[in-house]
């Protein structure tokens, strides 16, 4: 049984046995609620939910759109698209964290839980930083990319280096910034 402390995780697939296995494998260390598709998913999502796992292909409402309904509610929990489908260039304007294969490991789903929970602490662009690497890793190991000819996938590469540069030059001048104030203190 979870406790109140645990993540709130919220699993959306329209496969009710995958949904019923991952259900089993986060029990013990998640408060888990399922949804079988995207309306379902859209009355009981809440800003308790942490982590959301959400399948791509569903009938009626598809994963991508539902995402995109999330995010224009407001609501703003870490995303994990978990699919079966292989990343394509259309991932890049998607406003997910993470992106997963099927199939996947309970190990897998826990190591991906814990790391969106570090990630959701960060400031936003550091998150943006990760979403956009996740989204770069996704590219580079779908068997569907050329990288070399890929506009979008360049432009996702440059994307990334200057968001990078950005964070990079941000904790330069914060640590430069600490350095400073903790001699001065001296």
């Amino acid at each position: 049984m979870s406790d109140a402390d645990d993540p709130t995780v919220l699993l959306v697939d329209d496969e009710p046995d995958l949904l019923e296995v991952y259900e089993l494998w986060l029990a013990d260390t998640c408060e888990v609620r399922t949804a079988s598709g995207g309306e379902e998913a859209l009355g009981v999502i809440d800003e308790a939910v942490d982590v959301v796992f959400l399948d791509r292909r569903m009938p009626g409402m598809a994963g991508d759109e539902l995402l995109r309904e999330f995010r224009a509610r407001g609501h703003d929990p870490q995303v994990a698209m978990l699919t079966a489908v292989d990343p394509a260039a259309d991932i890049v304007d998607l406003p997910f964290d993470d992106y997963l294969t099927k199939p996947v490991s309970q190990a897998e789903l826990e190591s991906v839980i814990d790391v969106l929970l570090q990630r959701a602490e960060y400031d936003e662009r550091s998150r943006e930083l990760f979403s956009l690497a996740s989204k770069r890793a996704a590219l580079e190991a779908s068997p569907d990319i050329d990288h070399h000819s890929s506009t979008e996938y360049q432009e996702l590469t440059e994307e990334l280096r200057t968001l990078r540069e950005e964070v990079d030059e941000s904790l330069d001048d914060l640590l430069e910034h600490d350095y400073e104030t903790a001699f001065q203190e001296i």
